[in-house]
């Protein structure tokens, strides 16, 4: 079943990168520059995301998340629904314009 949901949440949800943070910082407890050298990324990509300036891509998933022992999932997730409210905001004005089929 086709479902749309016109309304999107009205509270942003949580980038991906700052749970990532919070692991790091309260949990874990691994400074970013070596979690940055054992993901083997750069440390300026890293800050990125945690900053939420960059969306968290398959590969960071899949780094992080053997990192910090997860599920990559959540953190596509999480991007997922993040990128789908601030698309929404957007494009209300020409996701209102448009005419749903049947």
């Amino acid at each position: 079943m086709i479902s749309y949901r016109p309304n999107p949440p009205k509270v942003v949800p949580t980038h991906p990168g700052e749970l990532m943070r919070e692991i790091l910082d309260e949990h874990v407890r691994l400074p970013i520059a070596e979690a940055a050298r054992r993901m083997q990324i750069s440390r300026p990509s890293l800050y990125a995301v945690l900053s939420g300036k960059s969306a968290v891509s398959a590969e960071m998933a899949l780094k992080f998340a053997r990192l910090v022992k997860a599920e990559p999932t959540l953190y596509l997730n999480m991007q997922a629904a993040y990128d789908l409210w601030c698309a929404s905001r957007k494009l209300k004005a020409k996701l209102d314009e448009i005419k749903p089929a049947a």
